[in-house]
C-alpha cells in the first residue's frame, strides 16, 4: 500500500520501524557487512527497498543461497515491507563491479 500524503508515508515507515538506516545496520552487525547501500524506491513510505550488500558471508553460496540468508537476517523487516531486492556480493566481486570489470 503507498503512501497518498507525505505525512501518511511518515506514519507508514514509524508504524513497520523499517528505514534504510535500521536494515543498514542489522546487515552491518548480523552478516559483517562491509558496505551496504539501501535505497528506498517508496517515494518515503518504508514499503519498499532495494539493497546493496558486501559481505564475506556470501563467499562460495549461489545467488539464492545469498537471498536466502540476507532473508532470514531480515525476517520481521521483509514481512513488515512490500518489495526488497538485494543484491549480494563478496567483496573480491564489489571490487570488480566497482573497478568497471
Amino acid at each position: 500500500m503507498s503512501a497518498r500524503t507525505d505525512v501518511e508515508a511518515e506514519q507508514n515507515q514509524a508504524s513497520s520501524g523499517v528505514t534504510p538506516d535500521t536494515l543498514g545496520a542489522t546487515l552491518r552487525e548480523k552478516l559483517e557487512a562491509s558496505h551496504v547501500d539501501i535505497a528506498d524506491l517508496s517515494g518515503g513510505c518504508g514499503q519498499m527497498f532495494e539493497a546493496i550488500i558486501v559481505s564475506p558471508k556470501f563467499a562460495k553460496k549461489t545467488t539464492l543461497a545469498r537471498h536466502r540468508l540476507v532473508n532470514s537476517t531480515l525476517k520481521d523487516e521483509v514481512a513488515a515491507i512490500h518489495a526488497w531486492t538485494p543484491k549480494c556480493y563478496t567483496p573480491e566481486e564489489w571490487e570488480k563491479k566497482k573497478g568497471g570489470s
